[in-house]
């Protein structure tokens, strides 16, 4: 398999390398605390469940599907635009419905990528960000990917110096893993910035539902004149639990979606009809379930950061997302973030995902996921604590083990 071209451009991939241990843990009878892969735990809306067995079994249903998305789901997303955003959009030309927002961007890369071209990717960023390119044949240039001034500046500095010239820049905000969020000043900044250089803004925002104070996050797709040159990419997973479902969207420049959508007709026939009714019924239906999911995640958050400072590990509390970006703690840190998040599993019972999954500039962090309940997350902080209680111990132990005989 090493032989083949496109796995020799994939490294290998780290949390798998965590996963076995986990499970290794478990099967010798730990009871492992899962603060790794953002999965999450709540239940999808009962509404929805209900129109999906409604839907079931009924010949039509059956069949196969619409590889860009029955015509109601696309409505019903242009409808959510409008409402949450004020963004109009043509449902038959600027909305496309994805197999999840990672497959969503797979497939982008696949319809724009040439050999070789180069593509401007946030470091640390969710590994499809990077990936789907690299897949596609492209070259990533990494940017630090807070959103503030040195971001443009780097993104300038990227632009200048790549050869080719980059076709298009990822953004994430809320960030998966560092949670950071943008405003709407820093979109308008992007969007400019994008069209003085005639490149492309594909920008994640999986997150937007997920936030804890009274500051929604704005899409970038609300700057006038950023359909020009955008395309947006969202989630049913988080907002409405239902990761597994995998249903997302693509919507925005109608160019870059009917590119998108006719490499997605050789590829698949969308998603299972039920799945996109139901679909369309969360979009369309109330909002109760989304504010109750965000009260959830807030009240654990909130946990995670007490409980997890009484143990020694202070954790900066996100203002978005499922997830806590945390330093890797200063006397582990030149362990670098994965063996880090091995000992969590040994010696804490905890796991995180490692800082370097994301990318080289996350090897100082892990990210926390807050995917359970919050006896669970206090739990984690005992653990942590008894580990951190025998640190220099542990620490000596590994120093000695990797002493050549």
């Amino acid at each position: 398999m090493s032989d083949f071209h496109r796995v020799k451009r994939l490294p290998p991939y780290v949390f798998e390398q965590v996963n076995r241990l986990k499970a290794q843990a478990r099967a010798n009878g730990a009871d492992i605390v899962d603060l790794g892969m953002g999965n999450p735990d709540l239940p999808a809306p009962a509404h929805v469940i209900a129109k999906l067995v409604e839907t079931v079994g009924k010949p039509r249903t059956d069949r196969y599907s619409a590889s860009k998305g029955i015509a109601g789901l696309r409505r019903a997303q242009a409808g959510y635009y409008e409402r949450r955003f004020g963004v109009k959009l043509n449902p038959d030309t600027q909305v496309v419905a994805t197999l999840g927002s990672k497959e969503g961007f797979a497939n982008m890369a696949q319809a724009i990528t040439a050999p070789g071209d180069v593509v401007i990717v946030p470091n640390p960023s969710y590994p499809i960000h990077a990936f789907g390119f690299l897949i596609a044949g492209g070259v990533i240039r990494s940017v630090n990917a807070d959103p503030t001034p040195d971001f443009f500046v780097n993104l300038e500095r990227a632009v200048v110096h790549s050869i080719p010239k980059p076709i298009a820049v990822v953004t994430c905000y809320p960030a998966n893993p560092t949670a950071k969020t943008a405003s709407l000043d820093f979109y308008k900044e992007l969007v400019a910035f994008a069209k003085r250089h005639e490149i492309f803004i594909l920008s994640d925002l999986a997150y937007a539902e997920v936030y804890f104070d009274d500051n929604p996050p704005p899409s970038v797709l609300q700057v006038p004149g950023a359909v020009d040159v955008t395309v947006e990419f969202t989630s049913m997973s988080k907002t409405f639990s239902m990761a597994g479902w995998r249903m997302g969207f693509a919507v925005g420049n109608e160019r870059l979606l009917a590119a998108l959508a006719r490499v997605k007709s050789y590829l698949d026939y969308g998603a299972f009809t039920p799945i996109q009714v139901a679909a369309a019924a969360a979009l369309n239906g109330p909002v109760d379930c989304i504010n109750e999911m965000r009260a959830v995640y807030r009240r654990r958050r909130d946990v995670l950061v007490e409980s997890f400072a009484q143990a020694g590990w202070e954790i900066p509390a996100p203002r978005a997302t499922m997830f806590a970006w945390v330093p890797v703690p200063e006397k582990f840190r030149h362990l670098g973030s994965l063996e880090f998040s091995k000992l969590m599993i040994e010696k804490a019972d905890v796991a995180v995902s490692p800082g370097i999954g994301f990318g080289e500039f996350g090897d100082d962090h892990v990210r926390l996921a807050i995917v359970e309940n919050e006896q669970r997350i206090r739990q984690a902080a005992r653990g942590v604590r008894r580990f951190f209680d025998s640190a220099d111990q542990i620490l000596h132990n590994v120093v000695r083990l990797k002493k050549p005989a």
